[in-house]
This record gives C-alpha cells, sequence and structure tokens, in this order.
C-alpha cells in the first residue's frame, strides 16, 4: 500500500536532531515558555518575513486569539470561504462573531475575491482568507477591499506553511500577507511538530503583546492579569521540533512540487479533474486534490489497487450539524466541491516509483 502520508518515514529523517534536543530540554527541566519557544518563534517569524511569532497550542487558538485581541464580538461579521475546513469558522463564531461564507473559485478552490465585496455590510470587520490544500490565495483585490472599507486581514495559513504570492517583483510568504495570520502545527502539515501546536504571525507589535497576554490567562507578568485570558502555548518539546524541522521545509515544499509536477503532466484521464495553481511559487501542495463524479468508486479503486487516499473534505460546513441554522443554505460551487474531491498521495518522501504507480493506476481508471 503507497500510504497517503508516512509520518514516521517523515519524522525519522530528522530524529537525531530531534532526540539531541529533547534531551537539552529534559537535562534542563524547563518545558513551558523557555528557550526553545523563543527560539523557534524567533526562526518561523524570519522565515514568514514577520515582527512577530507567538506560539500557540493549535491552529483554531490562533485564528479565536486573533479575532479576540482585535476585539470582534457580538454584531460584528467576518467573511470567510464557504469551502473552508470548519475550524476556520469554529473561531469566528466561538468569538460571537458572525461568519459571512463566501463561494470559492472552483478552479484554485480558494475564496473567490469577485464575490466578497457584495456581502460586505456595515457590521464587516474583517476577511479572513484561507491558503487551502497549501496554494496562496492571490491577494491584491482584497488588500483593495480591505482598504476601501477599512477592513481587518486574517489569514487562515494552516496548510501553507512556505506559499508565497507575487509582490512586485518580490515573494512574500503566506503569514506576512494580512494583519494577522494563524498557522497550525498539527502532525500532518508541511511543517507539522509531534503533537498540536500553532503560532500566530503579525507585524503589529501592539496586538502581538495582547495576544501573547491573552493565550498566558491573559497576564503580561506573571499573577498580573489585564484581559480575560484563555490557556494556548506552545510547549518546549514542540518548539523544538519544528525548528529542526524547520531548517527544511523549503527543501520538502520543493519535493512536493516537484510530485505536483509530475502528476498534472501525467495523469492524463478525461474522468479526473486536476489542480490548478497560478505559478510555482504560490503553491506548498499540502495536498494534492483531484476532482471526479464517481468519488467512492474511484477511491475504492485506488484501495484496491493499493493506494491510500483522503478526503479533504466530505461535507461543508454550511451542511455540518454543528451549524444546523445553515444546514438550507445553497452554496452551489462549495457543495460541488465537497461531493467530488479526493486527495492522491504526495509527501516529501514518497518515492519516485511510488509516484509513477500512483501515476500509472490513475490513468487505467475507467
Amino acid at each position: 500500500m503507497i500510504k497517503f502520508l508516512d509520518l514516521e518515514k517523515i519524522n525519522n529523517r530528522f530524529r537525531d536532531e530531534i532526540d539531541s534536543r529533547i534531551k537539552t530540554i529534559l537535562d534542563k527541566g524547563w518545558y513551558l515558555q523557555g528557550e526553545e519557544n523563543e527560539i523557534f518563534t524567533q526562526n518561523f517569524a524570519q522565515y514568514c518575513g514577520t515582527k512577530h511569532c507567538i506560539g500557540v497550542a493549535n491552529g483554531l487558538d490562533a485564528l479565536n486569539l486573533i479575532i479576540k485581541a482585535m476585539g470582534f464580538g457580538v454584531g460584528d461579521e467576518i467573511i470567510v470561504p464557504a469551502n473552508t475546513y470548519i475550524a476556520s469558522i469554529l473561531a469566528i463564531s466561538q468569538n460571537g462573531c458572525t461568519p459571512v461564507l463566501v463561494e470559492p473559485d472552483i478552479n484554485t478552490y480558494n475564496i473567490n475575491p469577485d464575490l466578497i465585496e457584495e456581502k460586505i455590510t456595515s457590521r464587516t470587520k474583517a476577511i479572513m482568507v484561507v491558503h487551502l490544500y497549501g496554494q496562496a490565495v492571490q491577494m491584491e483585490k482584497i488588500w483593495e477591499l480591505a482598504k476601501k472599507y477599512n477592513l481587518k486581514i486574517i489569514e487562515d495559513s494552516a496548510q501553507a506553511h512556505g506559499a508565497g504570492v507575487n509582490v512586485e517583483g518580490e515573494i512574500k510568504r503566506v503569514g506576512n500577507l494580512s494583519d494577522a495570520s494563524g498557522f497550525s502545527f498539527y502532525p500532518g502539515k508541511n511543517l507539522g511538530c509531534m503533537g498540536d501546536g500553532g503560532a500566530v504571525t503579525t507585524n503589529d507589535d501592539e496586538l502581538a503583546q495582547k495576544i501573547k497576554a491573552i493565550a498566558n490567562y491573559g497576564s503580561d507578568r506573571k499573577y498580573h492579569h489585564i484581559y480575560k485570558g484563555i490557556n494556548s502555548r506552545l510547549d518546549e518539546i514542540q518548539a523544538a521540533v519544528l525548528d529542526v524541522k524547520l531548517k527544511y521545509l523549503d527543501k520538502d515544499n520543493q519535493r512536493r512540487r516537484e510530485i505536483s509536477k509530475y502528476y498534472r503532466e501525467n495523469i492524463k484521464n478525461e474522468k479526473i479533474i486536476l489542480p490548478k495553481t497560478y505559478n510555482e511559487h504560490s503553491h506548498v501542495w499540502h495536498v494534492f486534490v483531484v476532482r471526479t463524479q464517481e468519488r467512492d468508486r474511484f477511491q475504492q479503486y485506488l484501495s484496491d489497487n493499493g493506494i491510500q487516499t483522503i478526503i479533504h473534505y466530505p461535507t461543508p460546513p454550511h451542511k455540518q450539524e454543528a451549524y444546523k441554522e445553515w444546514n438550507n443554505l445553497s452554496f452551489p460551487i462549495t457543495e460541488k466541491i465537497h461531493k467530488t474531491i479526493i486527495s492522491l498521495p504526495i509527501s516529501p518522501v514518497i518515492t519516485d516509483d511510488e509516484v509513477k504507480k500512483v501515476v500509472e493506476v490513475v490513468n487505467k481508471y475507467e
């Protein structure tokens, strides 16, 4: 079986370095808000091109903290793509805000900038862009709308570590395209830890300090609480693991691009719709998503032929029981995507022979 994602093989490449860093932590006996966290957050901020990075417990907390620190609450609206993973929307509603769903572009799966303005009202406070599946959202139109209507921009960068957009001839990475960005370091991400982890990046000094305090029980110094905060911190072990793996992120992303290019150039089956990208640097291929009308049949066929796949995601947020008040809404493009998508294996450790086998099997599907 060709695994969809072989995490053991991915992490074993860095085993010696990770073991050494963890031993250092155990010898120090310091597990939270220590040197490893400081090292990683500084390095990740530099990687993204931002002034600040705050390590937090997970990606949902990262988005939640951004919205909370921006002061948004009941009655405020935040625009978000309808086809995102539910975490993007949970962060909005958990702060008492109203998520306003916007259809994606069927070709890129990212929010369609041309459909945003008609959803803006006097209650709109922010646009949350989601760099879905690893492809950076094209930001020009969104920057224009934010300026025109005085809106904040929040990035959900959970799937796109290292992706970028071209700004006046220079590549700016996700995490540095907005007022603040939330990252997830869930183990399966392009940059993943060995448990849960997340981060916020921003260039806003005041927002950074506020997020840091809110994430630490609302405390700006020990036993002094200036906000009604939460407990959301990236622990030292996860920070060390991430710092080791960060050094290899660009190389790993390049390998993903090579695999994606081979898939896109060699999969030739009229039943399979391949993903599209603006250009090679805009996409880091967290997942390689194709579409097909008979998805369940296709998935079973691949499994029978030794290829493991995943569906990202079978049910859109507005059809989930958690948001039953939306169940009668219609988002045809979103629904079409969720009914037909399936993700093929892609990772830095998949071999050329395995990639070729995937292509051969897909091309024989009838």
